[in-house]
């Protein structure tokens, strides 16, 4: 009986089932009902992949990156009858949108696979065998360390058992069947491989996925036609809070990925900067497309060095200390997300384990991540010298979907309070990716514009922190989020117009009048999260005062909750606002912090601001 020949011969979906015979050869869009049947099978499993993943980090997150790498295929990649076409679009989906180690290693699997195959249309059983043994090569030479008892070990056990064994093989079904249980019990072997698997009793995440990935197959040869492969609602089994299977540390903190074309360094030059830069490297791809990941603790450095070779067309670094902490180490049931806008220390996000979701920051074709791959100090001496004026872009969409995955698997209600709709659409775009996380898991996300940003959108933030400290139910922080945007205020002195204008805040023309006048605005966020200028003086201390003494009158007759300071790289405005502000309220600020990348780069440097909140 072969499914894979009746995929063949199909005409009609509907017709397609187990009772048909063959399999010799398969084409470009057998091989992607293929993959689309291993892909739903990971995706299906990926809570369950977050519970078990210990190793290289304790971070939960395996089943999430791998459900996230091969969504973005199915997502991006249409059915060709060109095996060769279909496994280079496979591959290269794979590569440019894998996420995590795991992800990341799976995606150099398929991109070997594609390597090693020659341009034909449909390919025999035995060309199929030999370029699954074929990229074996390619998986362990990506991987700068490579640790037997991952998912490497179980691909090439795979590979070997069917090279070994071609020649038993009646056709393509056969083989996949056939080589079920030398899968199993290379999975199960990891645990007795690696110790920290063997210590938390659990097999590696990574082959688990893997394995997962031929268990579909073998699951649409058994029961599935095309037709139900493709409608079928993907069903995330319900899997309790995970509870410290093992809590080894983290190490580096950022799990750093980037895609970087035209490489013009050797690989062993680079493998070098990597491997002092941190750990757990791996290099995928080609010089044309390469695919960088590393775990380390100053990715902003790295990629200051990176984009002297080559255009850094994509970044990713997670958070892999608030990952581990997600699964194994929260402090609330309630997880609380903002985006990079948000101004606060970070010893204020640390101790309230809040999730961050940077924003996209383009310098020319190179691509950054605000507060995370781009500092404010590196930014600030970039915009002042460079002659590419920067652009940004809103969260994308399937990061927010794969933040809200990963909580969801351990958090029993997530809240994310984001930047102003008006200037971004990273509100519309996570409210749209928590709904679908929260349908699949069914944990209640609640998604609040905060209707203004950095440090007003901070003490909102920390105001929410506070409630969750506080063991306040999750509805009533809900429902008091409205009132505390509301009773929040934020003026920052500008020293020019200029870089408004140039980010299309504020028009040509008024830029033009405020520089022959030698204006200096000072701007506050309207109720309704667009920007207003509140007065304009001839000197920022002038603007300053102004602002302290407009706050002075304000406060008189509602005392302040707290307030934050702000500045672009003006550490004396900064201590100015501090003194007159702690003189005011008999507080100390809730932080002082220079002003994100994204914010900077309309602010301008010199800016300052002072954010505040009434009881």
């Amino acid at each position: 009986m072969s499914p894979i020949m009746a995929i063949e011969k199909v005409k009609n979906v509907n017709r397609t089932h187990a009772g048909e015979k063959g399999g010799s050869r398969i084409d470009g869009r057998r091989y992607y009902y293929m993959f689309l049947a291993g892909a739903r099978k990971i995706m299906e499993n990926q809570a369950a992949l977050n519970r078990i993943n210990v190793f290289p980090v304790r971070d939960g997150d395996t089943g999430t990156n791998m459900a996230a790498t091969v969504r973005a295929v199915i997502d991006s990649v249409k059915p060709t009858r060109s095996y060769k076409i279909m496994a280079e679009s496979i591959a290269e989906s794979s590569l440019l949108n894998a996420r995590g180690n795991s992800g990341i290693i799976f995606a150099q699997f398929l991109y070997g696979v594609s390597s090693e195959t020659g341009a034909a249309g449909s390919v025999t059983l035995d060309q199929f065998i030999d370029s699954i043994r074929r990229s074996v090569r390619h998986v362990y030479d990506a991987v700068a360390n490579p640790v037997e008892g991952t998912m490497l070990t179980v691909i090439r056990t795979w590979a070997e058992f069917i090279y070994t064994n071609k020649h038993r093989f009646r056709d393509f079904n056969h083989l996949f069947l056939s080589s079920k249980s030398p899968l199993d019990t290379a999975l199960a072997q990891t645990k007795n491989t690696l110790q920290v698997l063997k210590r938390a009793n659990v097999v590696d995440a990574g082959a688990r996925a893997f394995v997962h990935f031929i268990e579909g197959m073998i699951d649409f040869i058994h029961h599935r036609n095309i037709r139900q492969l493709i409608s079928s609602r993907i069903e995330i089994p319900e899997i309790p809070l995970a509870e410290g299977i093992l809590s080894e540390g983290v190490g580096k903190r950022y799990c750093t990925e980037a895609v970087i074309r035209e490489m013009s360094i050797e690989r062993e030059t680079l493998v070098s900067m990597l491997n002092d830069a941190g750990d757990s490297v791996v290099i995928a791809g080609s010089p044309g497309a390469g695919r960088i990941h590393l775990h380390t603790d100053d990715p902003a450095s790295l990629f200051e060095r990176l984009r002297q070779y080559g255009t850094i067309t994509y970044q990713k670094a997670d958070d892999m200390l608030r990952q581990s902490q997600a699964a194994a180490g929260r402090k609330w049931e309630t997880a609380l997300v903002t985006d990079s806008a948000c101004d606060l220390s970070q010893e204020l996000f640390d101790y309230f384990q809040v999730h961050l979701l940077p924003l996209n920051i383009f310098f020319g074709d190179n691509h950054y991540l605000d507060r995370v791959t781009l500092q404010p100090e590196q930014f600030y001496r970039r915009l002042a010298g460079d002659t590419e004026f920067p652009r940004t872009a809103q969260v994308n969409e399937a990061a927010c979907e794969a933040m809200y995955s990963h909580l969801a698997s351990h958090y029993r209600a997530v809240i994310a309070v984001h930047l102003t709709g008006r200037f971004s659409g990273t509100f519309s775009g996570s409210a749209g990716a928590a709904a679908k996380a929260s349908s699949r898991f069914g944990t209640p996300i609640t998604v609040i514009d905060s209707k203004t940003l950095s440090g007003a959108q901070g003490l909102l933030v920390l105001r929410i922190a506070r409630a969750i400290e506080a063991g306040m139910d999750y509805r009533k922080i809900v429902e008091r989020a409205k009132t505390w945007a509301e009773h929040t205020r934020i003026f920052v002195s500008v020293r020019t117009l200029k870089y408004m204008v140039r980010g299309g805040r504020v028009s040509h023309a008024k830029g033009l009048i405020a520089r022959l006048l030698n204006i200096n605005p000072i701007v506050t966020m309207a109720p309704d999260g667009s920007s207003a200028v509140f007065g304009k003086t001839f000197s920022q201390m002038s603007n300053m005062r102004k602002v302290i003494g407009h706050i002075t009158e304000i406060i008189e007759d509602r005392p302040v909750w707290n307030y934050t300071v702000m500045h672009a790289g003006n550490p004396g405005a900064a201590a100015w606002y501090s003194d007159r502000m702690r003189a005011l309220t008999g507080k100390h600020p809730a932080s002082v912090v220079n002003i994100s990348p994204v914010i900077g780069a309309n602010a301008g440097p010199g800016s300052a601001a002072v954010a505040f909140m009434y009881e």
